[in-house]
Formats: C-alpha cells, structure tokens, sequence
C-alpha cells in the first residue's frame, strides 16, 4: 500500500508539472529530501524518478523566454567547487570509493546551482521552501510522535527506514530540524501559500515542538548545541528581551523533569568529553586530518578518512565518589571526519575548504545587508528582511552543528543556498524597476530566468 500510495503521488505531481513546468523543480526538491524510492518496497527502485523530475525542470526552463537571466558570482563559486571536487574525485587516495560519494555530491551542486533560476517570483521562493518544510516535516512529525509515545534513544529512534542516510541520521535530522524552525516561523507569519491563520499557526507551533522533540528523540548532542544557538539567533530580533530569557529558563526548568534519564546522562558528556569515546576520537580524527593536509594540501578526494589511524586516551572515574582517575590508551582505524569544516580540509584540501566558507560566508554577509536594507520595508516588501532573517539564522545553526558532522554536501543546505542568491536577486531587480511578481498560476514565459547578486 505505501508503494502505490508513492507512485500515485509522484504520477499525480508529474501530470500537475507537465502542465506547470516550475512544480518539478519542487518534485524534485521533494524527492531530494524524502527519498521516497528508499522507502519504496520495490516499485520505485528500478525507476529514475530524481532525473524524470530533474530533466522536466530543465527543459521546462530552457523553452521559456531568459532574458535577463545573470549567473551569480556565488554561482560561480558553486560551479567551481563542482569542477574542484571532480577533480580530486579523479585523484583521490580511494578512487572507488569517492565515486560513490560523487555520485550524489555532483546532482546536489547541480541543481542549487541551477535552482536560483527558476526562483523569480516571491511565490516561487515560497513554494520551494513550503516543499522543503513539509518534506523534512514528514520525518520529524514522525520522529517527534514516537520519541512521545517511547521516548526515543540513542541509535534507537526509529525515522521510517533502517537507513542512516541523509535526513534519516539521528544527528543529521536533529541538527536540520532545529535550523529549519526560523523558517517554520516565517511560514507562520508571512506565507501566501497558506496565508496565517489558527490552523496554519497550530500546525507551526505544532512542527516546532516536534522539531525541538528530535534531539531528545535521537539523543543527539549536537541537536542540544542548535537549540542553544537558535535561542540566541532569537534573541536579537526580541523586543523584550527580559521576558524571552525568562520564558526560556522557565520552559527549561519545566522540561527537565520529564526528559529520559538516558537523554541527560549522555548530554552531561558534553561536559567530560574525556570520558567519552566518541568526543575522544573526533578529536584524535580532527589532528589526524590536521596533519594529513599538511601533507597533502590539495586533500586526498572523498572518503581519505579511511586511510586515518588513531590513538587516544581516554579516562574513566573509579572507586567511592569517582575519586580514582584510570587512563586508557584506545585505537582505531577509519573513522570519519564528523565535521564539515575538516571534512572539507581532508578531502577537497585547502582550495576546496575556502570555496566552501566563502560561499557560507558571503551568504551571511549578503542576508545581513537585505535584513539591514529592509528592515523598516512595509507593504508589498515587509517580508524581504524577515526572509532573510530566516535564510541567515537556519545558516548560523547549520554552521555550528556540521562543527560536528560531516554534512558538508548536504543538499538540503544548498536549496537555502539556492534561496539566498534567489532573494537576493529579486531584491536587485526590485531596485532596478526590472521585476515584476507574476502570478503563481498563470507563469508567463519571462518567468523562468532569475537574477541573482
């Protein structure tokens, strides 16, 4: 039934896109995210739908009327960390191996780059994020009912598939469902799509509690790390400030008490990582990797952690009160990176670790000159800055949780990536009088091109 149930609905969208060519650009945007032939049983396995959807988008693209198209410098930047990353792929250390991870790394960047050209329109850029909401909000609604109804566990919590792959990672989800919220609340307030209302607000409210359910769910310590960061993300744009801390400290204290046992005993090893193996060997992993681009500054392609050997200490606290401190040297061998940042520095090298920050980095910037830009805006341009505002908080807790994880090619980042050079060129064009927002229903040809800044 769950088979047919997903070919009925991907058949459904298929016809609705060959009508609207732009709705597969969010079909695909859809299947990015859920993965729906991983879910299928079997009658999706055999079947492209991800090129399907994506071959429809650029077509449809290509015989609509591009004038004024302009291709972003952060475009650029994208198309050569693509072309940087095929490059060590064919030179890297593990030749089979890094073309597996290629294989999907290529299609990510392909279409964050190609993305901002469709998104001309602030309905458009609405109805890519609504999709990209809903989509996650499938795995954490079902996540958050069963960490209510079980209370989850560490490796535990299960998300619909036996399958740690893109979102359906405890620690992955957890960090993404805590950076999506300034977007669920955005949606909340200023969505044309479902225009606010009690419904649209319960839902909202609704899908941020299940968000903040995940890391307790998955027991995920970086989940609690973006918990903190989006508190203070929170914080600058609170008029009163007084009473948000308070609520937040009253909230933490009610909470507390109901939370696992399981879930504070492993979040108190944030504090005595010396006692954890995990914390321990990423640690050892990070000065491997260190070492490694010293040697090897170019990096050593996808997958070069596997050719990492570790040795470590780790100490553990024994006899009456813990007053015994025993020192244990581990080894290992092979062990990932578990952060973007020398994820990026051990595979794509030094040239590779400064695209990828500039790219990050010069989204904060530009986010920051839209919400300073727009911030008094009212009518018709009152949701640019609360837009950005979203678009750059989702990015700061993203960045602070892959401190962590190794999601440095994750493609869901990139559709924001994709969002942030579309509304930045809307912005533009709005500036020069060369834009217009068309209809959402009745696209013209001119509608296909984007500017982008």
């Amino acid at each position: 039934m769950r088979d047919l149930a997903f070919v009925g609905f991907l058949f459904a969208f298929f016809l609705l896109s060959v009508r609207r060519p732009f709705l597969f650009v969010l079909g695909y945007a859809y299947i990015d995210i859920v993965s729906p032939q991983i879910l299928s049983y079997y009658l999706l396995h055999s079947v492209p739908i991800s090129l399907i959807f994506f071959a429809g988008a650029l077509i449809g693209w290509l015989i609509g009327d591009k004038s004024g198209t302009r291709f972003a410098p952060r475009q650029g930047l994208m198309l050569l960390l693509l072309v940087w990353a095929g490059w060590t792929t064919f030179h890297a250390d593990f030749p089979l191996e890094a073309l597996d991870k290629w294989d999907w790394v290529w299609k990510s960047l392909v279409f964050a780059i190609f993305l901002p050209f469709t998104l001309r329109t602030r309905l458009r850029m609405e109805a890519l994020l609504t999709i990209m909401i809903l989509s996650a909000a499938s795995i954490i609604i079902n996540g958050g009912i069963k960490t209510l109804a079980s209370g989850g566990g560490y490796g535990v919590l299960n998300l619909g598939i036996n399958n740690n792959s893109g979102l359906y990672e405890g620690s992955i989800i957890s960090t993404l469902a805590i950076a999506i919220i300034p977007f669920v609340l955005y949606l909340g307030r200023f969505s044309t799509i479902f225009p606010p209302s009690l419904y649209t607000r319960a839902f909202c409210y609704g899908l941020i509690f299940a968000c903040l359910l995940i890391p307790i769910g998955t027991e995920a310590r970086t989940g609690l790390i973006c918990i903190a960061v989006l508190a203070i993300v929170m914080l600058r744009d609170t008029r009163r400030r007084l009473l948000y801390l308070s609520t937040l400290g009253a909230c933490a204290l009610i909470a507390i008490p109901f939370l696992p046992a399981s879930f504070t005993q492993r979040m108190d090893t944030i504090e005595g990582y010396q006692q954890d193996k995990s914390a321990s060997t990423r640690l050892a992993v990070w000065g491997w990797t260190w070492n490694y681009v010293q040697d090897h500054p170019f990096g050593g392609g996808f997958e070069a952690y596997r050719q990492n050997s570790l040795s470590y200490q780790t100490q553990s606290k024994q006899g009456a009160g813990g007053a015994t401190v025993r020192m244990e040297t581990q080894t290992d061998a092979a062990r990932a990176y578990h952060s973007s940042y020398f994820e990026m520095l051990g595979e794509q090298g030094w040239p590779g670790f400064l695209m990828w920050l500039s790219l990050h980095g010069i989204g904060l910037f530009r986010m920051e000159i839209l919400r300073r830009r727009y911030r008094k805006a009212e009518g018709d341009q009152a949701w640019i800055a609360p837009f950005a505002t979203a678009l750059q908080s989702g990015q700061l807790i993203y960045l602070v949780g892959s401190l962590f994880l190794g999601i440095a090619f994750q493609s869901f980042v990139y559709m924001w990536i994709g969002l942030q050079i579309a509304l930045d060129g809307y912005c533009a064009r709005a500036r020069r009088g060369e834009d217009r927002d068309l209809p959402f229903r009745r696209p013209a040809p001119d509608e296909y091109p984007a500017t982008a800044a």
